[in-house]
């Protein structure tokens, strides 16, 4: 029987390969941690889909695509197999999605109280993204604890889903979508 080349079998008892070529659990922590970020990325392939997303916020939001790619490049290669060809998330890339959010702030009324995670489709999609980069967020930080990580891949996480959060309050505004305000009982 035939199989695409891109089946290696290597991964059919459990076991996967990183950058360098250690084999690893894929239920180690590092898998968990850089499959939650191949997840939050795709979702980014959703969300890129959708009509209410501007050509502006597309351009961020490919930005960040490659961005993720690169994370999950970087959380596959353990520190001490470092070389040339691994691209690791920077501080710069930090100071990228910070300035993004800082302009779409900019532009957003001033939360009053918290708002729930809806609106618009897109705007929907972006909270989802946001629940999975902190979730992606949490199996760093459980890595970090188990291992040394590039620790701007931590950092960039944390501010993307601010990011995330932005974006979402941003194309709602844009779609005229009202937000919707959490009132407690």
């Amino acid at each position: 029987m035939s199989r695409p080349s891109l089946s290696t079998t290597g991964g059919d008892k459990g076991k996967t390969g990183l950058f360098g070529g250690e084999r690893v659990s894929k239920a180690s922590t590092r898998l968990h941690a850089y499959g939650t970020v191949d997840e939050l990325n795709a979702v980014l392939g959703l969300i890129l889909a959708e009509p209410d997303v501007t050509k502006e916020l597309q351009d961020q939001l490919h930005e960040v695509q490659k961005d993720l790619f690169c994370m999950g490049s970087d959380l596959a290669t353990p520190l001490a197999k470092s070389s040339e060809r691994i691209v690791r998330i920077a501080e710069c890339d930090t100071q990228r999605i910070e300035k993004w959010g800082t302009q779409l702030e900019g532009d957003l009324p001033a939360l009053q109280k918290f708002i729930l995670p809806s609106g618009c489709r897109a705007a929907a999609l972006l909270h989802q993204a946001r629940t999975i980069c902190r979730r992606a967020e949490r199996w760093l930080v459980h890595l970090a604890e188990e291992e040394a990580i590039n620790d701007q891949s931590l950092i960039y996480l944390n501010r993307l889903s601010d990011y995330f959060f932005l974006v979402s309050r941003t194309i709602n505004k844009t779609a005229g979508t009202a937000e919707r305000e959490w009132l407690p009982k």
